[in-house]
């Protein structure tokens, strides 16, 4: 079977794509609501992050996917880590660092695999798999009608959070990703013209 694209027009494929791609666009983890992917959307989602570039095939990422009862759980992380930087943070400051953690019917943590002393594959280019897994991913639950969105934040460099998600030497949380039904959406923003980011030598 042939590793291409099979269809009888191929203009109608790379329409299709390029709508897909222009069409995505954050959605904040607020208003991304149940219902999230099923089982069989999950596994979709996971197949289309493993079609990402990966050069001599390292697989320098991976995810954690924070299930519903764990929820709490990364709740004490966040409230643990704003604690850390500001011992004096109010309640009300407490309580929105918890209440991240219960946003988004799909909560993943995507961390990079990075090995220093790999000299053949460096670390910015495991970065740049992880982008591309991410970017799979995006346009799969785009795809399949959910909205999507990388968050991050300071509570990712906590060792409260390293301890709970079970990081090992080497590995960095480079984002969460959040999907889920959307409840509402902004105006899509502008892209960048072109000529913005393109020269020729």
């Amino acid at each position: 079977m042939s590793d291409s694209i099979e269809t009888s027009d191929p203009s109608t494929a790379a329409a299709w794509a390029r709508a897909l791609i222009h069409t995505r666009q954050t959605v904040l983890p607020k208003r991304l609501l149940a219902p999230g992917p099923d089982p069989a959307q999950l596994q979709q989602l996971f197949e289309a992050a493993a079609a990402a570039p990966d050069h001599e095939q390292r697989l320098p990422w991976r995810f954690v996917a924070v299930s519903t009862d764990q929820r709490e759980r990364l709740a004490e992380v966040f409230e643990a880590a704003l604690l850390d930087r500001d011992p004096a943070a109010l309640a009300p400051q407490r309580e929105a660092a918890r209440e991240k953690a219960h946003r988004a019917p799909l909560l993943m943590l995507a961390v990079a695999r990075l090995d220093e002393g790999d000299k053949e594959v460096p670390a910015v280019e495991r970065f740049i798999s992880l982008g591309c897994a991410l970017q799979n991913m995006l346009l799969t639950a785009h795809a399949m009608g959910y909205g999507s969105a990388l968050t991050s934040g300071q509570a990712l460099a906590s060792p409260h959070l390293h301890r709970l998600f079970g990081l090992k030497p080497g590995e960095v949380p480079v984002c969460f990703v959040n999907v889920g039904t959307v409840s509402a959406r902004k105006p899509m923003r502008p892209r960048p013209e072109v000529a913005r980011f393109v020269s020729w030598l």
